[in-house]
């Protein structure tokens, strides 16, 4: 995720860290490049038929609409999926202080937050569709890369965890439910990831999105002449521009510039319950260029 305070005019101007420009620009210079075509034959070889801008403004605003409700509905999964890490911070938080609450035994207590902070690296891991499974293994011996699923077979262990040890009744009540409201964000986030926008939105969007780029220099041809390249290029920067962001936000735990920051979230619990494991706490995770991962 890029984090940085407002930039000025001239990183408004040229910045390309965290933009969509450059996914999208071989789409705008190919809009571009045949609006130039089309101009040249229009005043030098062929009179090509000059459409009036009337339709394209109702098409646009229609294009417009449709694509504000497809990028508010990508933003909404964004904002939900980090709603639901900030709900796993909280709880991992809250495990640490139950367990030296309720649980006596330091070897069993250890062993509990130690498989949370494997349980929370595999989750991770699960979400982005990783195969490095080496973070977990700072954490625990227990292999958990061949289980069918991995943050669950942690959980379970989690739950054995808390069943061997001599917490009262009150006690492993409360830290079940701990672990049902973990198991309940792991479930939500696990629902973004797997359920993706409809693909139908996606079909909508860029065939109409193509079509308008494509159709419009022909109602400029009358009114820009040799300035309808430039505007169709500005044209196809805020559609092509629109249709990428949303790409991007639909899949908040992604690895893109834009996605969550993962790994930082991770660091964030493992400084938390590095007191409650008597260790020192990891740094931090900075920034690179802006990016946090």
């Amino acid at each position: 995720m890029i984090v940085r305070d407002k930039p000025g005019i001239l990183q408004l101007l040229f910045d390309m860290r965290g933009s969509v420009l450059p996914r999208i620009l071989p789409r705008i210079l190919v809009v571009t490049i045949l609006s130039i075509i089309v101009v040249f034959i229009d005043a030098s070889v062929l009179t090509l038929t000059h459409t009036s801008s009337a339709p394209f403004a109702v098409f646009g605003v229609a294009l417009s609409l449709f694509l504000g409700f497809r990028n508010n509905a990508a933003y909404d999964r964004w904002w939900e999926g980090r709603k639901l890490w900030g709900q796993l911070v909280a709880d991992m938080r809250s495990l640490g202080r139950e367990t030296e609450m309720f649980i006596p035994e330091d070897q069993i207590r250890t062993r509990i937050l130690r498989l949370a902070l494997a349980f929370i690296h595999l989750h991770r891991i699960n979400l982005r569709k990783l195969t490095d499974f080496s973070a977990p293994k700072q954490w625990v011996e227990d292999d958990f890369s061949n289980a069918p699923h991995p943050p669950c077979a942690a959980m379970n262990q989690l739950s054995k965890a808390i069943a061997q040890s001599s917490a009262d009744g009150f006690g492993r009540k409360t830290l079940m439910e701990r672990l049902a409201n973990i198991s309940l964000a792991q479930a939500g986030c696990e629902r973004i990831a797997n359920t993706p926008l409809p693909y139908v939105y996606s079909l909508l969007v860029f065939r109409t999105t193509y079509l308008y780029c494509l159709l419009i220099p022909f109602a400029m041809l009358e009114s820009a002449g040799w300035m309808t390249p430039v505007f169709v290029a500005v044209v196809a920067y805020v559609f092509f521009g629109l249709a990428e962001v949303t790409e991007e936000l639909a899949d908040p735990f992604g690895e893109t510039v834009n996605g969550l920051p993962l790994d930082s979230t991770c660091r964030t619990i493992e400084i938390s319950l590095a007191p409650h494991l008597d260790i020192e706490a990891p740094e931090p995770l900075k920034l690179k260029r802006y990016y946090l991962s």
